[in-house]
């Protein structure tokens, strides 16, 4: 089960393909972005070549990575367990690999855990991503993967499970279970309030600086302006611009929530949203999670009795960092244009999915075709 190593025919792929793995004795898991030491490349470009992985690390978030990683561990262990060679991909190998994770025998026992559809799908993104990565393509449309998961998709696919909408009186209940007199409240308090005017994802909050260039592994910044707060963020497609206005009143206001906890916090440089040590007393200077996020949505959620009309175990799988932003497209009562903006969203179609309680029935066509 060894992999031949990659021929580089000259400088520029050595550049141009810094994912390709130089050499594997076994199929362990290598890195998802493997270093290249390839003696035709000259010493005076190695910084180039060191440049040039920075860039395609940077192609990807940390978060993407990790789980690309892991899965392609998983994948490797899983083909040396069958006796399947790792590379080259062998379309027919995958599509045994995710018949195996549909059925739940991809740990190799009968009583594996089954693996969902979106679950399959991703992990079949994230072998095409590590393969291609290795400058050795593998082939999705080839009828061992294509046919297979249409019927894997056709058997076992289920409507999504989507996270319920945190709406304004919600947040409002949340806000009342936090400590005023803490720095983790006023965090906390801070995070909550941002995350739901700026319809931001998890990632995005935990991401931000005080100000422009100031962390390498920042996802944007903000500016606070006399109306309100300018959000520049860093996504997939590109840069966009959030602006979140100042609410009714300071207590439901997020930039004077924000500003509260930078005040008292003392932070002007770097990460806006850091760990709270020491009893609550002591500042870090680490970046959060953005795990943390959900956490926080979850546990308010719960103590406020946010849906507390179903059973404690239902209540406790339905809010995630993903409510803060449901509940800004359910609830802002504006043209959806400014909503799918405000979301980042390609499409009003995506937009229309964040709407949890939205009136679906507002255009009647039963009645206007005159029944």
């Amino acid at each position: 089960m060894e992999a031949d190593e990659d021929d580089l025919p000259d400088i520029i792929d050595v550049v141009m393909e810094m994912g390709r793995v130089s050499q594997e004795r076994s199929t362990e898991a290598p890195s998802p972005l493997p270093a290249v030491a390839n003696p035709r490349l000259p010493a005076h470009l190695d910084a180039l070549a060191g440049r040039a992985r920075d860039y395609v690390e940077a192609a990807s978030s940390a978060n993407t990575r990790r789980a690309y990683a892991s899965d392609w561990k998983q994948f490797a262990s899983w083909c040396r367990r069958q006796g399947f060679s790792l590379l080259p991909p062998d379309p027919q190998t995958v599509g045994l690999y995710i018949t195996a994770l549909a059925s739940g025998s991809a740990l190799g026992t009968a009583s594996g855990d089954k693996k969902s559809v979106s679950t399959i799908e991703r992990r079949l993104s994230s072998l095409t991503w590590n393969y291609a990565q290795r400058g050795q393509p593998l082939d999705r449309k080839d009828r061992h993967i294509a046919t297979v998961m249409a019927g894997i998709r056709n058997k076992h696919a289920a409507p999504p499970r989507q996270k319920e909408a945190v709406l304004p009186e919600d947040l409002i209940a949340m806000l009342e279970t936090l400590d005023r007199g803490t720095l983790r409240g006023l965090r906390d308090r801070a995070m909550l309030l941002i995350g739901f005017a700026g319809g931001l994802r998890r990632s995005e909050v935990v991401g931000l600086d005080v100000s422009r260039d100031q962390t390498e592994d920042s996802s944007g910044w903000i500016e606070i302006l006399d109306k309100g707060m300018l959000v520049r963020l860093r996504g997939k497609t590109g840069w966009r611009e959030v602006e979140v206005g100042r609410g009714s009143s300071d207590a439901s206001c997020p930039v004077v929530a924000l500003q509260t906890w930078l005040k008292l916090a003392r932070i002007a440089h770097g990460p806006l949203f850091r760990r709270v040590t020491g009893q609550g007393k002591k500042v870090g200077a680490d970046r959060l999670n953005d795990q943390e996020v959900a956490r926080l949505v979850k546990r308010t959620a719960l103590a406020a009795g946010v849906r507390g009309d179903l059973p404690e175990g239902e209540r406790g799988m339905m809010f995630a960092g993903h409510s803060l932003r449901a509940g800004l497209a359910s609830s802002a009562e504006v043209d959806e244009r400014y909503v799918q903006k405000q979301l980042g969203h390609a499409s009003a179609e995506m937009t229309r999915k964040y709407q949890r309680r939205r009136d679906r029935f507002r255009v009647n066509l039963t009645k206007a075709s005159g029944l």
